[in-house]
Formats: structure tokens, sequence, C-alpha cells
């Protein structure tokens, strides 16, 4: 068994350590250009184009459902 000094020293590196990563892995240098990208990625800014195919779809769409609505 060792003496207090060594076992200060363990507990000093048991909080130290995962303090010490916490404190390394939660910098936002470090992952806020992977959070941005992953962002653009998952929802990409919409354009014209695709807002106006979303829109004529869903026209569509009611549209069908109104005449199934009607023939019943």
């Amino acid at each position: 068994m060792g003496n207090w000094k060594l076992e200060v020293g363990r507990m000093a590196m048991y909080t130290s350590f995962p303090v010490g990563l916490f404190f390394f892995f939660n910098q936002p240098t470090y992952f806020e250009e992977w959070v941005t990208n992953t962002k653009r990625q998952i929802f990409p800014p919409e354009n014209k184009q695709d807002r106006e195919a979303i829109q004529k779809l869903i026209q569509d769409m009611r549209k069908k459902q109104m005449k199934s609505v009607e023939g019943e």
C-alpha cells in the first residue's frame, strides 16, 4: 500500500484527467465547423425552384384529394 502522498496524487489524477478532457474536447473552435457543415448537409438552404416544386406537388395532391372526395 502507498502512503498518503500516493493516494492524493492518484485522486488528483482521477479528478483532473476527466476534467481536462472535458475542457479540451468542449471547445467550440474544435467542432464549430463540423456542426455547421453537418447542419448544411441535413438542412440545405432552400432555393426558389425547390420551393415551387413543393408547392406544385401540394396543389396537385389537393386537387386529387378533392376529386376523390367529390366522386364518393
